[in-house]
């Protein structure tokens, strides 16, 4: 059984847009793992692992818009199933 069960996976595009201070913020405020926050100062690619993705999507649209959104159920993929 995962830990983290929901491959959560966007694109944010905005301005002034920080990786490290992205990054602090999910080590510091979500429960998950896997984290990937890549990019430049106007668009950040997010990867994480977590219970509760409705929290990284609700952050992350605080940053800019968010886009290219998918939510896979780990769970379900490791039993043969679509995710």
């Amino acid at each position: 059984m995962l830990e983290f069960k929901y491959d959560t996976q966007l694109l944010i595009e905005g301005e002034d847009l920080d990786e490290d201070v992205i990054s602090d913020y999910f080590l510091n405020n979500l429960q998950g793992d896997c984290l990937l926050a890549v990019g430049d100062d106007e668009l950040i690619k997010i990867h994480f692992h977590t219970n509760e993705p409705w929290k990284v999507l609700e952050y992350c649209s605080t940053l800019g818009e968010i886009y290219d959104i998918v939510v896979e159920d780990m769970e379900r993929q490791s039993r043969g199933l679509k995710g």
